[in-house]
């Protein structure tokens, strides 16, 4: 019989959550992100991407493309989990077992497909998309083929705003021409032993027999991406438990033997690492570094810093200063960055330069700065915010005593702004999910 798998992947998740809670965001180039001169952008919208702006690229290159027109936002966690849980809430009334990858991605593979034709599929998408719609306000698109990894590649080619069906007929087509980087598991350091060895396309990498592939890519992982390449694809969809480390790690074709060659070998392994995490929609607290020597013995060594957060230079950092210097431990073969210690609430740090000292020891903590001296008074660009008189709002600007702020909902439409002195009596620092503004709750975990 015919399987279907679907991939529903949110569309410009964290910035379309903005759009959808401050409504006059609603058409404007967001930026979700650190705002700090070291700050990443986690999310960028759709009017962002037009000029460039992507996820994990420095806030000041995205700022600096979009231009003064940028809204910049920090991240709001809270928020983020609580539309994703009515999101996915909506999709299982549908599709009882999800494989949920991310706040704003997961597979499904419907029972009442089995057997159907493209089109029955596409129906059922449409009408999947509907519901999340009417459900959220948010926009979801949706792949679907014979596996896992073409559906995802569907949803891809399905945004923004879409659905894209693979027929078997034409999944060897599109795998064949697609880089090599596209296919699930291939990361930086093997697509570039691929590249050394001219395999640059998905069909390229099919061509390879078992063995070849297992020369080239390790016994264990080779074959299996092998038969991927060529469509084939039986991975069951499963519920997954919510990861409580996410990490990264590379083995090396030489030993590395000193330190200067690992710590350029941090950066593409803290990148993907990294992506993950901002996919999970939650910053990491610690940092862990792995260290596997040539005699195959293991090395760690972590860092906690005084909040999670979700700032690639800062984590980046964090796991050079915890490096140890091969001409001391001896040829490293392998090396791994993990991110743990995972959280809803991000803080931005206002001394960067203070938060990430040199690591004399297992762990290292500092102090947060004091509330007190937080930039423009006690307000930022982006607290949310509540007055008796004009309700819940959020602030666009701080400076010279007062502070602007527009006062809307999910549910109000476009609000008004208004500006009021920094220290007004009757204006407080108020819950995020209230800019929901629905009478919802996810259900507490068992």
């Amino acid at each position: 019989m015919t399987r279907w798998v679907l991939h529903l992947d949110m569309d410009a998740f964290f910035a379309s959550v903005e759009q959808l809670t401050r409504p006059t965001l609603r058409g404007r180039p967001v930026l979700v992100g650190g705002l700090g001169g070291r700050g990443v952008v986690a999310g960028a919208s759709y009017e962002s991407r037009v000029f460039g702006a992507r996820s994990a690229m420095p806030m000041h290159q995205a700022r600096r493309l979009v231009g003064a027109s940028a809204v910049v936002l920090p991240p709001r966690g809270s928020v983020y989990r609580v539309a994703s849980h009515r999101v996915f809430d909506t999709v299982r009334a549908r599709i009882p077992v999800l494989e949920q990858l991310s706040f704003d991605e997961a597979f499904g593979e419907p029972a009442e497909l089995v057997g159907a034709s493209a089109e029955q599929v596409v129906d059922f998408c449409a009408s999947l998309r509907a519901d999340v719609l009417a459900e959220t306000g948010l926009v979801a698109s949706v792949g679907a083929g014979s596996g896992k990894q073409i559906a995802k590649i569907g949803s891809g080619l399905a945004k923004p705003d879409g659905i894209r069906v693979l027929r078997r007929e034409e999944e060897p087509v599109l795998l064949d021409g697609l880089p090599v980087r596209r296919l699930w598991g291939i990361g930086p350091v093997a697509e570039d032993r691929l590249h050394r060895l001219g395999i640059d396309t998905v069909g390229q990498l099919a061509a390879l027999d078992d063995h070849e592939a297992a020369d080239i890519l390790g016994a264990g992982i080779g074959p299996a991406l092998q038969r991927l390449a060529r469509g084939i694809d039986d991975r069951p969809v499963a519920e997954r438990a919510e990861a409580k480390q996410i990490s990264s790690e590379s083995t090396f074709a030489a030993d590395l033997v000193t330190l200067d060659q690992l710590r350029d070998a941090i950066p593409p392994i803290a990148d993907d690492a990294y992506r993950r995490l901002v996919r999970d929609g939650r910053g990491a607290r610690t940092v862990t570094v792995k260290l596997k020597r040539s005699d195959m013995s293991i090395l760690t060594r972590s860092a906690t810093l005084p909040y999670a957060t979700a700032d690639l230079p800062a984590l980046t950092a964090t796991a050079r200063r915890l490096l140890l210097d091969p001409v001391e431990i001896g040829p490293i073969r392998l090396l791994g960055v993990g991110f743990s210690g995972l959280s809803d609430v991000l803080q931005e740090s206002l001394f960067p330069d203070l938060d990430h000292p040199a690591v004399d020891g297992e762990e290292v903590t500092t102090a947060p700065a004091p509330a007190a001296e937080r930039v423009a008074g006690q307000w930022r660009i982006g607290d949310d915010v509540a007055h008796p008189e004009y309700g819940h709002g959020w602030v666009q600007g701080a400076g010279h005593g007062v502070v602007t702020v527009r006062f809307e909902t999910r549910a109000t439409g476009p609000g008004v702004a208004r500006t009021l002195v920094c220290d007004d009596p009757d204006l407080r620092r108020a819950d995020p999910l209230a800019s929901l503004d629905w009478d919802w709750r996810p259900a507490d975990p068992e």
